[in-house]
């Protein structure tokens, strides 16, 4: 029973050691391919199952080698299951932070006036964000015209035309 819960101990460490690491540690085991899915977290999951579950059933059962066959499965399901969910938060964030360059055909509204020969602010969604910008059009625009952005001036100014909708 030693050997299966220092198995456990190990895959909790090696846990902490993913999470405090985090990408670091997890390129370490691109050599090994396995792609996406082998992950240090995905390693512990195997390891935790394998060490906790084969643990559980030697002191239940008393068959070394049903624990050890119970152990690899249940650690087989756990790595796959944490491999899986890591995968997933990985390419939730794919989006990243939005870009100025993003910024160019997004539709929005005029918040405050834009004079003539000034800027104004304009209101767009950008990568899910609300976003205020300095505004430039050739023409004047009174608040709450719905707008089209056409240029990126700056990081926090663009240039819109008027959109009928």
């Amino acid at each position: 029973m030693t050997v299966f819960l220092a198995i456990g101990v190990v895959g909790i460490v090696l846990l902490l050691v993913a999470l405090v690491a985090g990408d670091l540690k997890d390129g370490a085991f691109d050599a090994l391919g396995g792609g996406e899915w082998f992950t240090g977290a995905a390693l512990a999951g195997f390891l935790g199952g394998v060490g906790f579950v084969g643990a559980a059933v030697l002191a239940l059962i008393d068959n070394t080698w049903l624990a050890a066959a119970s152990g690899i499965v249940a650690g087989l399901l756990l790595g796959l299951a944490v491999g899986w969910i890591t995968l997933r938060l990985r390419s939730s964030g794919e989006g990243g932070t939005p870009s100025s360059e993003a910024l160019v055909g997004l539709q929005g509204t005029v918040v405050s006036e834009i004079p003539g020969d000034g800027y104004g602010l304009v209101q767009v969604v950008n990568g899910g964000h609300l976003t205020r910008l300095n505004a430039r059009c050739i023409e004047p625009l009174a608040a709450g015209t719905p707008v089209t952005v056409t240029d990126v001036l700056s990081p926090t100014s663009v240039k819109v035309v008027p959109t009928y909708r």
